[in-house]
């Protein structure tokens, strides 16, 4: 009857167990209190930290301080005029000095052109009888003027006074001899000529002097040939033509580039 009125299990007292840790099982990990709750002071001590700006750590920017728009202006304004400034006196003097060297170059070229007409005509002498002198190619001339100055070359501006007729009939078709005529330029080799000018007249030159003075027969073949040329202002060159020149050398420069 004991054992029939005996309480179920799930009724009896519960027995305490004893636990057994040997020696090699870890020790049980520590327990942690529960976090004490924060009272409303902190909280707003935390979100007022929180929100302030977090200042730069780097050294350089620890370094550098705010720009005053002022005084950037006015430093700006200062190197300005101080640029300004610098530019117009270098510019001014830079301005004198050119006009300085031109100044000089224009003298020394006018002295130089001076001495250069004064040993020209130093040296210039007139021919007491004409010889004629006959070249291989048919050319002949007299020579009236030694000149005492320089003989053009290749690509050389020479200035030259010329008359030309044509033998036989005396007929003139350029003449630049005078006060109130223009002597005629040209550079040598340069083509076509003009004004009556031949290539009979252009070899002779080859040979002349600044200052020199010649009358020259020139053939056909050296001179228009058998088309002979139109000139202008009335001046025909008929074909086959003999012509007689008088030329005299001004001036013999270097060309213009």
């Amino acid at each position: 009857m004991a054992t029939f009125f005996r309480s179920p299990p799930f009724l009896s007292p519960p027995h305490p167990r004893t636990l057994h840790f040997s020696s090699s099982s870890q020790p049980p990990p520590p327990i942690t209190p529960p976090p004490e709750p924060q009272s409303p002071a902190s909280s707003q001590q935390l979100s007022a930290n929180l929100s302030e700006p977090v200042a730069p750590v780097s050294s350089k920017a620890q370094q550098q301080k705010p720009i005053n728009s002022a005084n950037s202006t006015r430093n700006a304004d200062s190197t300005d005029w101080i640029a300004s400034n610098l530019t117009r006196r270098f510019g001014i003097g830079a301005g004198l000095a050119w006009v300085a060297f031109l100044a000089v170059g224009v003298v020394s070229e006018q002295i130089k052109t001076r001495l250069e007409v004064s040993q020209q005509e130093a040296n210039t002498r007139n021919v007491e009888k004409e010889v004629e002198v006959v070249l291989p190619n048919g050319i002949r001339y007299y020579e009236l003027k030694v000149g005492g100055g320089a003989s053009p070359r290749q690509g050389d501006l020479v200035v030259i006074d010329l008359s030309g007729k044509i033998e036989g009939n005396g007929e003139v078709f350029v003449n630049t001899f005078g006060g109130d005529k223009k002597p005629l330029a040209l550079v040598m080799g340069s083509r076509p000529f003009s004004r009556g000018m031949c290539e009979g007249i252009e070899y002779v030159l080859k040979s002349m002097k600044a200052g020199g003075k010649r009358r020259v027969i020139v053939p056909p073949n050296l001179g228009f040939g058998e088309k002979g040329a139109d000139l202008g202002s009335g001046a025909q060159i008929p074909p086959f033509a003999t012509l007689e020149y008088t030329v005299e050398v001004e001036r013999v420069s270097i060309a213009p580039a």
